[in-house]
């Protein structure tokens, strides 16, 4: 299982996936905001959505699990 975590503390912007979607490498999953940037989080394998923790407008710690794939 593949984690995707948080670069960086920041508000999450946008959530691309949801629990069960097919993704490929390189696909934006999830996009945060922080000092005015927009940092995108992408998929670094294929594989499927397990699992999204977060939401929009949630605010996350660097480190923080953001989505989960097998």
């Amino acid at each position: 299982m593949a984690q995707i975590k948080a670069q960086m503390a920041g508000t999450v912007f946008e959530v691309s996936v949801k629990e069960g979607d097919s993704v490929t490498k390189g696909q934006t999953l999830i996009i945060l905001e922080s000092m005015k940037m927009e940092i995108a989080h992408d998929a670094e394998e294929d594989g499927a959505v397990a699992k999204v923790n977060v939401t929009e407008g949630d605010f996350v710690e660097e480190h923080d699990v953001l989505v989960e794939l097998v």
